[in-house]
């Protein structure tokens, strides 16, 4: 009996799905095809009816994670109250919510630190999938693009560090800073 129409995209958006929570909680090279297939509920064997390689895998895991991130970016937008728009974006983004969610938080610090380390035509995915979060930002806070690289170099680099710390409370601390810094750099762009 055939599968029903969709079922092969469906299938493959799982997958997608299960590697985005394993990158964003364990990075790339801690992750295997047989975990990331468990996750989805699947048995490995089936991994390469879906995907050429790893590679082809961590590439469009790219591409879903940073749209879902920029989903959860707009919600937070569409629920602020007071604040500006960008403002609501910088505080859910250094929030401890996001800090402590990793498996559904941005995959940009998560997998900042070893994309060098990945073949060219990944690294190539990843700037574009960064790039595309910069865009967001400077459309939303109306800013050009060396203060949107600047603000998104300051809230990735934020979480970096405010997950390997130990302590709670300078983890805090370190939110609450790049928060404020970001918003002053975002304001003095905006009036220069």
């Amino acid at each position: 009996m055939p599968y029903p129409e969709g079922h092969k995209l469906k299938v493959r958006g799982r997958i997608i799905e299960s590697a985005a929570k394993a990158f964003r909680t364990n990075g790339i090279r801690e992750i295997s095809v047989p975990v990331i297939m468990k996750g989805a509920g699947l048995t490995h064997g089936g991994f390469y009816s879906h995907f050429d390689n790893k590679e082809q895998l961590v590439s469009e895991t790219c591409r879903y994670a940073i749209s879902d991130t920029i989903t959860l970016l707009k919600k937070a937008v569409d629920q602020a109250r007071e604040e500006s728009k960008i403002d609501a974006v910088i505080n859910f983004y250094l929030s401890a919510y996001h800090r402590d969610q990793t498996e559904i938080g941005c995959i940009l610090p998560s997998l900042s630190g070893e994309i060098s380390r990945a073949s060219e035509e990944v690294r190539q995915v990843f700037m574009q999938e960064m790039q595309r979060m910069i865009d967001f930002i400077c459309d939303l806070a109306k800013i050009d693009h060396s203060a949107g690289n600047a603000v998104m170099s300051l809230m990735v680099g934020t979480i970096v560090l405010a997950r390997s710390v130990s302590d709670p409370e300078l983890s805090d601390s370190l939110l609450s800073a790049g928060k404020q810094n970001a918003k002053e750099l975002i304001k003095f762009r905006q009036q220069g």
